[in-house]
């Protein structure tokens, strides 16, 4: 019989696994929409295949002793659970399926760590994050996709971006104090996570323009976020929001796993206080453009000193988890995830078509309590809000997203 292959966890990994909390899973949920209706035996055949040519995602966590220095993914030659499942048409189907990707994490324990769930034409992807991040899967569903359909749904060349001017060095504002947190609004009395997408017109851009569609969506969020927290009542503080940053390719040589890493974009409190609007997108450019350049771990040097197999798991997870309770006032005040326009048709052949919507979220653990995610497909925006229920209600996330969509119009610039 074949020893499994074993990968140890990488820092990422091993971070969220070392943190996990059954009242706040850690998923990524996808929800992609589709104009026609899907053959359940052909769906199945096609995702199982595409599993099989991303092979990476085929892995569940090794079991171990208690003093051992790693955790380990074990590769396995087949899945071990009925990975596609259909659910049954009704008034809130839509809607259980994104409260069970919100609250139902695939276990880490059985291969692979993700489930796609069928509901009529909409297809949801919820990942287990500790093990992979939505992009990598994103990947395999347009590989399944194109197994489907017999379309070509290779990815669309990047965007080409305006080019760097000379010009000194970017105005980043460094503060010794702890970041702005989300103020509370009113809370629900049940743990977990709450969402609410929506779809919204992309923000307008003038040609030629020195920022990009994701400046825009960083002002916006800032925005939004002061405007909240001014009108709760919350003293002024300046904003740090974490933006991942995805280096990979797009093709079938993606590397399948936890590939983005973070950055955080500050803002001083008179900053958005009136700003001038093209002058704050430009410094938002500059600033993203240079954050984006520097080379840098993907949780930075602290979490690889932490992830080193110098002790047992069980007790670098003890202590990660301290020093994250300890660190919890420095956290940045929300995670905005713009996942940009979607790079693949994920065109499923003539009778079901190609995907008109696709609303990624990311996971809104407290104390950061809320992030904003956003794709582009067919030329419209979508947009995810999820938060903590400790933080937010669903009245809460209605107004944010009021908030967001009025702050989204007034970066369009013209002049």
């Amino acid at each position: 019989m074949t020893t499994p292959v074993r990968i140890p966890f990488p820092v990422v990994d091993e971070v969220s696994r070392h943190c996990l909390q059954e009242e706040e899973p850690e998923t990524v949920h996808i929800e992609v929409h589709l104009p026609g209706p899907v053959d359940q035996t052909r769906l199945r055949k096609a995702f199982t295949e595409a599993l099989h040519r991303h092979p990476r995602i085929l892995m569940r966590e090794a079991r171990g002793p208690w003093y051992r220095r790693r955790y380990e993914w074990e590769l396995t030659a087949e899945p071990d659970v009925e990975v596609v499942t259909f659910a049954p048409a009704g008034p809130r189907a839509l809607q259980d399926a994104r409260a069970r990707a919100l609250t139902q994490a695939p276990p880490l324990s059985m291969s692979p760590p993700i489930r796609l769930e069928v509901v009529d034409s909409v297809l949801f992807l919820t990942i287990n994050h500790t093990a992979l991040d939505g992009p990598a899967c994103l990947r395999i569903l347009a590989t399944a996709a194109e197994l489907y359909g017999g379309t070509d749904n290779s990815p669309a060349a990047p965007p080409t971006r305006p080019a760097a001017s000379p010009h000194q060095a970017p105005d980043i504002p460094t503060t010794w104090s702890p970041p702005a947190r989300v103020a509370p609004g009113t809370p629900d009395p049940s743990p977990g996570n709450g969402m609410l997408v929506t779809e919204l017109p992309l923000p307008h851009r003038p040609k030629g323009s020195p920022y990009t569609v994701n400046d825009q969506l960083m002002v916006t969020t800032a925005l939004t976020i002061a405007h909240w927290n001014r009108e709760h009542g919350a003293r002024p503080r300046p904003l740090r929001i974490t933006m991942p940053v995805d280096d990979r390719p797009r093709d079938t040589t993606m590397p399948i796993g936890n590939g983005t890493r973070l950055v955080e974009v500050p803002f001083s409190p008179g900053e958005l206080d009136h700003p001038d609007m093209s002058d704050l997108l430009r410094r938002t450019a500059e600033r993203t453009r240079a954050l984006k350049a520097l080379p840098r771990p993907q949780l930075g040097h602290g979490a690889a000193l932490l992830t080193a197999p110098w002790a047992p798991v069980a007790a670098r997870a003890a202590l990660t988890r301290a020093l994250r309770r300890t660190a919890a006032p420095w956290t940045s005040t929300t995670l905005l995830s713009n996942i940009g326009r979607i790079p693949y048709p994920l065109h499923f052949g003539e009778e079901t078509g190609r995907a008109h919507a696709v609303w990624f979220s990311a996971p809104a653990r407290m104390p950061r309590g809320l992030t904003v995610t956003t794709a582009s497909t067919a030329g419209r925006l979508h947009l995810a809000l999820r938060w903590s229920r400790a933080l937010l209600s669903h009245g809460d996330g209605a107004h944010l997203r009021d908030l967001f969509e009025h702050y989204l119009h007034t970066t369009e610039v013209t002049a």
